[in-house]
């Protein structure tokens, strides 16, 4: 069912001194995870079960499209994220490698409203069976395709750079590996593909229009979540480091930082759940120009993060609990933000 449900004005003034407002464009999708605007009026929309939906905003209508993937959703695993550029779709997802094992993969098709046919062009070795921290956000800087690999629970394995599970992975767009990649110019022992290591499980990542930096929200354990940068070569330390994280178990996992390793922007203890981020620039919201926009599922928040390079300024909660869970958060062309919940709603905020 497609419902459209208007929100006047939600003024938050316990936590962001200004007003905006939020309407239901769409309602009724499963689990979404991830959108990516074709242009201002078509969007897609993944769904964690498999689907991929091509959505119409002036009409409000919702198209299922076919694909080829072979999907495996299994715990935190799915379809997940999706980035529509220059008419080609990319899409991470949890790939089927039979007997209950998966990879982070990620596959490449020309838009067709009719069908995907993909192509992979990443799968993340090795395969582990497990349905945790698969990460999968995905963006683009200077034609190449960044990469997000959970470490699927494997705690140390993310400081194993002959594995892919627990980095960001940097490849050309059509898959090929680009020459300047650390492998290639400082960490030779390095797989060809990894450009960082030592990520627990990044759900966001966003392209700066500012200083062309790109910049990623990770998931820590009982607390320890964070927002920083993908920086060549760099090690952000999980599991050695807890990020002020601890076990599920309740034993400290290690230092929030040390010298040595990649230190992020900002740290949440206790965790929020950080999943999709954006750094803004825009009409709607001018005044954000340039700051960190990041949504949270546990907490169910939008989070606005104002920093100068490396050093983290100030914190403000723009809104919380309105929507529910927040899986994605993404620019319109007219500066207005799109936002997905859990709960299976698409969402406009401007004001």
């Amino acid at each position: 069912m497609i419902k459209i449900i208007i929100i006047l004005s939600i003024f938050c003034s316990q936590v962001y001194a200004g007003s905006f407002k939020l309407e239901k464009l769409v309602d009724g999708f499963n689990k979404p995870w991830s959108l990516s605007f074709i242009n201002k009026e078509n969007v897609l929309v993944t769904e964690k079960s498999g689907d991929i939906n091509f959505v119409n905003l002036n009409k409000k209508k919702i198209e299922k499209i076919e694909h080829n993937l072979d999907v495996l959703e299994d715990g935190q695993g799915g379809l997940l994220d999706i980035l529509y550029k220059d008419n080609i779709v990319f899409v991470s997802y949890s790939e089927n490698r039979s007997n209950g094992m998966s990879s982070t993969s990620v596959a490449r098709a020309y838009l067709n409203k009719t069908k995907l046919n993909f192509k992979n062009i990443f799968r993340a070795e090795p395969p582990i069976n497990s349905g945790y921290h698969f990460g999968s956000r995905l963006e683009i800087k200077n034609k190449h395709l960044y990469i997000t690999a959970g470490e699927r629970g494997e705690g140390m394995i993310a400081q194993d750079f002959t594995k892919h599970p627990g980095s960001i992975i940097r490849i050309n767009m059509d898959g090929s590996i680009p020459d300047d990649n650390p492998k290639f110019t400082k960490n030779k022992n390095w797989l060809p593909e990894i450009f960082q290591i030592g990520v627990r499980n990044p759900q966001g990542m966003s392209l700066s229009p500012f200083d062309g930096k790109i910049y990623i929200t990770n998931h820590g354990a009982r607390g320890g979540d964070w927002f920083g940068t993908v920086n060549t070569g760099e090690n952000y330390g999980w599991k050695i480091l807890g990020w002020g994280g601890t076990n599920y178990s309740g034993i400290k996992i290690g230092p929030k930082w040390k010298p040595g390793f990649t230190k992020a922007i900002k740290y949440w203890v206790p965790s929020i759940a950080v999943s999709a981020m954006t750094i803004y620039k825009g009409k709607t919201f001018q005044e954000w120009n340039g700051d960190a926009l990041i949504t949270s599922l546990k907490d169910q928040s939008l989070r606005k993060i104002e920093f100068d390079k490396s050093k983290f300024i100030s914190e403000k909660i723009i809104f919380k609990g309105n929507i529910g869970r927040i899986r994605d958060i993404k620019i319109h062309a007219s500066g207005d933000l799109y936002l997905l919940s859990d709960q299976g709603g698409l969402w406009r905020m401007y004001k």
